[in-house]
């Protein structure tokens, strides 16, 4: 009797996996010298797999581009962007063309590399930890390295359980932190981004595009369909279309009126309820689709919904079903299914961006599948009550499927094997340098919270590397291929010592394996490998062969046939059975694994037109963002004295001809005291001593468009304390991204402030715009001022001023001062829309001036005092007291007699005023148009917004002074 081979179910699991392992690895090498119809299509499926996630990887930097031109593009268009800073933006469009491949120098830093890279890849926790360290500005290039380059075979079935494997700490170690059920996976931070960049690889894009495109292109074909709902919208859209089609407005409706009286009017009523009805039904088309299709959501979203779930019921055992269905539909819904849903064009789901209409339509359908997944039915806009019966009747349809999505199989027991058979391959990564450095930079500096232990792996390996170099330029940066490998051995040289395998199970699938290279090898017709399968005739033709590396396979196959004979594992006089037996099994296996390849293969090559699709829109929109930098380049070039046109200082033009462009204009320097500073709340903190403040005082220049230089000096002291240079875009990215402040070693400036800071130079160009136009225009032949008149070519002097590039709220203020001193106001106009600002200095220092209707225009005689407020930090605030006299300006508005009713205070006002905070409510009321009414503000259902202001005076006889 035959030995029984302790091999396929009959030994116990974990030896059943190295085992196949081993057997795969035998084969890996092997399979190079094959060239049957199976081994081309795995040839080709493995570059398709890897065509794929370099195409990835590629969009994800195009992506971060195009966030980052994107962002720049809206400071050029929000707050104009000088000369130099369109050049360096597009310097950075011109840098975006693929990295070269190159090869890394070092070759003894390449193998540290390669250690270093070997031990993140295969124990995630490393990269998890790291995750979670990070911050927001640092996640985006560390997510790069990680989705795309660390793992980045995003169908190699180990990278991507490896990456799960990190999801699950950094999911666990979210839960671990939480103080409380509605903080979990709210925020954005960088394990939400993270979540959200898994979802753009390969294939969810596939997925997005397969169960979404039919739906949307359906309705991209009726985009002129308004489906409004909003009853204030609508309301307002229906006014403009009475206006339009009859010239006028009826008595019986006003122009503008209250969300609650717009929620009742009849004729909006009517518009609605037939647009909720399609509404619903167009959003039930979508989640058929969706239910119908979780066969081929990936399996790694639904992998991570089905650990929010149980790391959900771990934490809080006592939640409600409905409750842990919320957080799997924040992540499957909000992350995933509904930015595709939004904005189809950036998934390649349709052709160009989506009307008005068609806009909001899909933006009604993503809130409405968000509020399904939510716990309360009810949104935060009130006009979504309108779909309350939809949610309700759907909820549980959702919340089954959302449940359904995490029955799915875990990979433990596959990842373990599939460790073993990357040993036996060469693994390595195609990464670029900066990626490295990158990585390097962010292990070092959190090394004592990632690797505590100074024998730790990861610690040795960091400290033989040394300091993480410099970032190289982006046009010097490459991509090489990084081989990976452990700086600790082979953990599977001694398979049958560590395992339940001795050598006779080793000789068995060696023999297996040769014969099924072999008659792979033959053709498909030959009569020689028809079935049943005669082992000897077989090796013993290949021996035989011409190729010599048949041969050789033929020969050691006769040798394998006569030790498993001696061995008593294989019987000669039963076909070599069982081996022929496992031989004709795994020969079966391979055809139905070709027609599996074949099957892998359609389906991903149209996940890689998918992102190749994506690709190429990307590509369209950089370009875009080229073609609109070159206009504005050469439209500042020739239409620089025009207002409106995103330049530095302007061209003056005279008699219709352009003038040779002078020598670029320095500004400044201003000179502001420590005093001046403290009191515009531009110093946030001080560390110069009480008894030297008097003596401090600080210059601000810009010598070219769009940079500052600002200099601490100290009274007596030919040279500066210390100097910083900064550019408009940084001290703007700065307020963007809430950094608040400043740091010049001596104070901290508050970088919302220096922004904000009015200057004399503002109140000196409004004077210069006043007696400009006394000089062209006789008093009795005044002229209205309009706000599209930006023609100031005959002004003798064309200002600029530091902050001129941003835009503002702004009032400007005139006065007449008695001979005694006393400021009596003679116009204040201004606007809570930001403005241009010498645009807007312009047109509102005459509006204020002449056309104020509460006085008479001012005259060339009146003895002026002109003051320019900028107004900042608008925030709407609960309680009408809740402000600070001296510092807050006020605006409140609200409905009376189904009338809108609005005013303002400046800053400046309560305290000249002396008034009390009730006081100051008490004269905005009446400002309002209350006079005559009895009333009482605090029974008042009013908006009130608080605001400040940086404000700067000048008088007349002040500013003769410095134009002279």
């Amino acid at each position: 009797m035959f030995c029984q081979l302790k091999y396929g179910y009959t030994i116990k699991l974990l030896s059943f996996v190295h085992t196949v392992t081993l057997y795969l690895s035998m084969a890996s090498h092997e399979n190079e010298n094959v060239d049957d119809e199976l081994s081309q299509a795995q040839k080709y499926l493995r570059q398709l797999k890897l065509r794929i996630s370099e195409k990835s990887k590629k969009n994800f930097i195009l992506e971060r581009d195009v966030r980052y031109i994107d962002s720049r593009i809206a400071l050029l268009i929000q707050n104009r962007m000088a000369l130099d800073e369109q050049n360096e933006m597009a310097g950075h469009l011109d840098d975006s063309s693929e990295l070269q491949k190159g090869v890394f120098p070092d070759d003894r830093k390449l193998q540290q590399y390669g250690n270093l890279f070997f031990l993140l890849q295969t124990e995630p926790r490393h990269i998890a930890t790291l995750c979670r360290l990070v911050t927001l500005s640092e996640i985006d290039s560390l997510l790069q390295t990680v989705m795309f380059t660390i793992y980045g075979n995003q169908y190699e079935s180990r990278e991507e359980h490896l990456l799960l494997t990190m999801f699950q700490s950094v999911l666990s170690s979210q839960f671990d932190h939480a103080t409380e059920f509605v903080s979990l996976l709210r925020s954005n931070t960088p394990i939400s981004r993270m979540m959200t960049t898994y979802t753009r690889r390969g294939p969810g894009q596939s997925y997005l595009k397969s169960i979404l495109s039919e739906r949307i292109k359906h309705l991209y074909e009726h985009d002129e369909l308004n489906l409004e709902i909003n009853p204030l919208k609508v309301y307002d859209q229906m006014i403009q279309e009475i206006e339009f089609e009859t010239g006028h407005l009826p008595e019986n409706l006003e122009r503008s009126v209250s969300y609650e009286t717009a929620v009742v009017n009849e004729a909006v009523i009517a518009i609605i309820e037939p647009r909720i009805a399609t509404l619903m039904e167009i959003a039930d088309s979508f989640i058929n689709v969706i239910i119908d299709s979780i066969d081929i959501v990936p399996y790694g979203i639904r992998w991570i919904c089905k650990q929010i779930r149980n790391l959900t019921k771990r934490k809080y055992p006592d939640t409600s079903d409905y409750s842990i269905c919320s957080l799997i539909g924040g992540f499957f819904f909000l992350r995933f299914i509904n930015p595709a849903i939004v904005t189809p064009h950036a998934y390649a789901i349709i052709d160009g961006s989506p009307g008005e209409y068609l806009r909001r339509t899909l933006t009604l359908v993503a809130k409405m599948l968000q509020s399904l997944s939510n716990k309360s039915s009810h949104s935060k806009e009130p006009y979504m009550t309108f779909l309350s019966p939809f949610i309700d009747l759907n909820k549980p349809r959702i919340n089954k499927f959302l449940n359904d999505l995490c029955e799915v199989s875990d990979f433990y027991e596959t990842l373990e094997m599939d460790q073993y058979v990357a040993l036996s391959k060469g693994l390595f990564l195609h990464i670029t340098v900066n990626e490295m450095y990158s990585t390097h930079g962010l292990l070092e500096k959190h090394l004592d919270i990632l690797a505590p232990e100074p024998d730790s792996h990861l610690r040795i390996l960091i400290s033989k590397l040394g300091s993480a170099p410099p970032l190289l330029p982006r046009s010097e940066n490459r991509t090489i291929e990084l081989p990976l490998y452990s700086k600790w051995g082979n953990f599977i040289t001694n398979l049958n010592e560590s395992l339940d395998i001795n050598r006779t199970d080793i000789l068995f699938i060696q023999a297996k394996s040769v014969f099924v290279q072999i008659i792979r090898s033959f053709p498909q017709d030959s009569k020689i490998i028809k079935l049943p399968l005669n082992l000897l005739l077989i090796a013993s033709t290949a021996a035989t062969f011409k190729d010599a590396l048949l041969v050789r396979k033929g020969i050691k196959a006769i040798e394998y046939l006569k030790e498993l004979s001696e061995l008593k594992l294989i019987d000669p006089n039963d076909f070599y059975n069982p081996l022929a037996e496992e031989v004709e099994h795994e020969i079966v296996h391979l055809g139905s694994l070709y027609e599996e390849v074949l099957r892998e293969t359609e389906s991903l090559e149209s996940v890689y037109k998918t992102i190749q699709d994506h690709n190429e829109y990307l590509r369209s929109q950089l370009e875009q963002y080229k073609s609109y930098l070159h206009n504005v380049r050469i439209h500042s070039g020739r239409n620089e004295s025009k207002i409106g046109v995103m330049g530095g200082v302007g061209v003056v033009s005279l008699g219709g001809k352009e003038k040779k462009q002078k020598k670029q204009q320095v500004l400044g320097p201003y000179k502001y005291t420590h005093f001046q500073l403290e009191k515009e709340l531009v110093i946030a903190e001080s560390n110069v001593p009480d008894d030297r403040r008097a003596n401090i005082y600080f210059t601000i220049m810009s010598p070219l468009p769009g940079t500052f230089v600002i200099s601490l000096h100290y009274k007596g002291r030919n040279r500066g304390l210390l100097e910083l240079n900064l550019k408009l875009d940084d001290l703007l990215e700065m307020q963007q991204s809430n950094v608040q402040y400043l740091d010049l070693e001596y104070v901290q400036f508050n970088v919302s402030k220096i922004l904000q800071l009015a200057e004399i130079s503002h109140c000196v160009y409004c004077f210069d715009v006043l007696i400009d136009y006394f000089d062209k225009n006789h008093f009795s032949d005044k002229k209205l001022i309009r706000k599209d008149d930006n023609d100031t070519s005959h002004m003798r002097i064309n200002r600029s001023f530091l902050n001129n590039d941003i835009l503002f709220p702004l009032f400007v203020t005139w006065n007449i001062i008695s001979p005694l001193g006393h400021k009596s106001l003679r116009g204040c106009i201004g606007t809570f829309k930001p403005q241009p600002l010498k645009h807007g200095l312009r047109y509102y220092a005459l509006t204020s001036a002449l056309n104020d209707t509460r006085f008479p225009p001012i005259s060339e005689q009146e003895l002026i005092l002109f003051g320019v407020t900028l107004l900042t930090n608008f925030e709407i605030i609960e309680d009408p007291l809740d402000w600070i006299i001296g510092i807050h300006g006020l605006q409140i508005s609200f409905f009376y007699k189904n009338k809108h009713m609005s005013a303002t205070y400046l800053p400046c006002v309560a305290k000249e005023q002396n008034w009390s905070k009730e006081e100051t409510l008490n004269n905005l009321f009446i400002k309002a148009g209350m006079n005559g009414d009895i009333f009482d503000w605090k029974n008042v259902n009013m908006k009130v917004i608080r605001y400040q202001g940086s404000k700067a005076e000048c008088t007349y006889d002040e500013y003769m002074k410095i134009i002279s």
